[in-house]
């Protein structure tokens, strides 16, 4: 039989310095999950100078679910250490629900990752950020209701959005569009995580859905590319930022946050990773934007502060059993 004492000793001390993070507001760490994924277009941009889309995404999800991996040991003995008998495997509670996360996480960064082949970051960053019109839109269809001050911030938001994506000429990028229609994904994963992240640990979540999405990227990346995966060696320092700091710690947090944060708020705050990636895209790769594509970024930015102000949520959170109703 195990001697646990080296767990009590090492282990149970570093994990419960760890629960800090629990602590936190939702607003808090989903605002930082938007300012690492802002800052992560630029590697993302940078990669594609010398990486396959695809071989891109196996890798960075395969480095950001290694670094749950200590995380996801710790866990697994804490619980060893308070049961030791061997849980009942549960598809539906432990496989399911990073499958379904993962399907939709892969849908929406395989397409981002296309798109921005032949658009910039910046404007990647905000095209994303659809993704806060179509959550509260597809919300209405699973019951999860929004006042006006957040439906006052999607029209604001989807201005933005035009003014960013069709110039002038009433014309669009290809990649633009593909940059819009991963935008769906991206809304369907942020209601996927709101149903399962009150139901399974942050930590399994974010896992699963990594590895899922690692396993997909690496398929169509074997089927559909050639040559090395890292054929140049200038795309390691984007893929360990993109796998160990956007992927590893920004989803992870998205997890985190999410469980305390209702679905239309929690989009409206991440949609905020636009701004990141504007900044990001003119201090690192001199990107510029012109003045009515800046209008469209005022505007977004406007409806997120609006409705964050004004657009009160609540989320209901399962907790040791019991049901508790956090206001935000």
């Amino acid at each position: 039989m195990c001697d646990w004492r080296w767990y009590r000793a090492i282990i149970q001390p570093m994990n419960k310095n760890m629960g800090w993070i629990e602590k936190v507001p939702g607003e808090a760490l989903l605002l930082l999950t938007a300012m690492i994924w802002g800052t992560g277009f630029v590697a993302q941009r940078k990669a594609m100078e010398s990486m396959q889309p695809f071989a891109f995404i196996a890798l960075r999800f395969f480095l950001g679910a290694l670094v749950l991996l200590p995380a996801i040991t710790l866990d697994r003995l804490k619980q060893r250490s308070n049961d030791p008998q061997t849980q009942r495997f549960s598809f539906k509670d432990q496989i399911l629900p990073g499958v379904v996360c993962g399907l939709f996480l892969f849908g929406g960064t395989s397409l981002q990752q296309l798109g921005i082949v032949t658009t910039s970051a910046s404007k990647a960053g905000f095209l994303t950020s659809l993704y806060l019109v179509l959550v509260p839109i597809l919300g209405l269809f699973i019951g999860k209701g929004a006042n006006r001050w957040v439906w006052i911030g999607v029209v604001l938001a989807l201005a933005g959005v035009y003014l960013l994506s069709v110039d002038m000429q009433m014309t669009i990028q290809q990649g633009d569009v593909l940059l819009i229609a991963g935008a769906l994904f991206w809304a369907l994963q942020i209601l996927a995580l709101d149903y399962y992240s009150t139901k399974t640990s942050a930590l399994k979540l974010a896992f699963g859905q990594f590895i899922v999405a690692a396993v997909l990227g690496m398929a169509v990346s074997l089927l559909t590319e050639n040559g090395a995966l890292v054929p140049d060696s200038a795309g390691w320092g984007p893929l360990f930022y993109s796998g160990v700091v956007a992927v590893g710690i920004g989803f992870t947090l998205q997890v985190i946050g999410q469980n305390k944060v209702a679905p239309t708020l929690a989009s409206l705050i991440l949609s905020l990773e636009a701004v990141f990636a504007l900044l990001g895209g003119t201090v690192f790769l001199g990107e510029r934007l012109s003045s009515r594509e800046w209008l469209g970024c005022g505007l977004m930015l406007a409806a997120v502060i609006l409705v964050q102000i004004k657009g009160q949520q609540t989320k209901t959170v399962i907790q040791s059993g019991s049901e508790t109703v956090q206001q935000h």
